[in-house]
């Protein structure tokens, strides 16, 4: 408990500084709720909370690492981070970070590992109904337990694969997958990469497969996919993206998008108010 007697998410809570900072969670209450302004490409470095977590953005596009993975998540979606799940949270562009806090103790829901959770416009209203004390016009304690039980009634994680790109051990191969990253539409084969860094397409094929658990074939899509990201959440269109990481026709990323990710960019990156209550 903090001195003015609210529910405070524990030690490894995220604090911008200029941003204000501002955490909601009067006294009984089972959800606290967090407000943070966060600067284009501002990340709070690696932590972990004693609460449970429910990371959104419903203004900008907000990016959590974790367990080896990066989420980029547009206001459609947040992010459930469980208790003690070391994290790094940020913003590809300057956005505002609402997270939630649930006691353990009081949260029936128990998803053991970080899974993406649909925010539809009601959950939306009643994430801002909660982050407002009495003061502020929020509800009272009867109120704000009723909210509470609906948000948590709310939460159901949906199947959304996330991209992973993670660079090769091996220096040549690291070389090509770095100049990926630098330009993705790049679409130079295995044996031309060989040629410019001094390897085999074979000893690169090995390498990729040893460093990143994927193909080089496999391992370039997701690293596509990770750059078209936070071009969609910008608003980029998808032809635009499309180009932009190297596929040749709009079709072949949207088809691409959904084998790696689950749904299609339309679906995943549309406006809350054209969602309805799906993903």
């Amino acid at each position: 408990m903090s001195r003015d007697g609210h529910m405070t998410p524990g030690a490894g809570t995220p604090h911008p500084g200029a941003g204000g900072a501002r955490v909601v969670a009067p006294v009984g209450s089972a959800i606290a709720v967090g407000t943070f302004a966060l600067a284009g490409d501002e990340w709070f470095d690696e932590h972990e909370h004693g609460f449970h977590q429910l990371a959104w953005a419903p203004q900008g596009v907000l990016a959590v690492r974790a367990a080896g993975r990066t989420w980029v998540l547009p206001s459609t979606v947040a992010l459930w981070i469980p208790a003690g799940t070391p994290h790094a949270t940020g913003a590809t562009c300057a956005a505002l970070m609402r997270s939630l806090y649930f006691r353990p103790e009081q949260c029936p829901h128990t998803w053991p590992e970080p899974c993406v959770v649909p925010v539809p416009g009601l959950l939306r209203e009643l994430i801002g109904h909660l982050s407002n004390d009495l003061a502020q016009g929020g509800p009272d304690a009867a109120a704000r337990r009723r909210a509470e039980a609906v948000v948590l009634d709310q939460l159901r994680p949906v199947s959304v694969t996330t991209v992973r790109a993670p660079l090769p051990a091996d220096a040549r191969a690291r070389r090509v997958a770095e100049a990926l990253r630098a330009d993705p539409a790049d679409g130079r084969t295995l044996a031309q990469w060989g040629a410019a860094v001094g390897a085999s397409a074979r000893t690169l094929a090995r390498a990729f497969a040893a460093g990143t658990g994927m193909s080089f074939a496999q391992w370039r899509t997701q690293l596509r996919l990770e750059a078209a990201m936070p071009l969609l959440a910008g608003g980029a269109t998808v032809s635009a993206v499309a180009r932009r990481v190297g596929y040749g026709s709009p079709s072949a990323f949207v088809a691409a998008f959904r084998r790696g990710v689950g749904v299609p960019p339309g679906a995943y990156f549309a406006p809350a108010s054209r969602r309805g209550d799906g993903v």
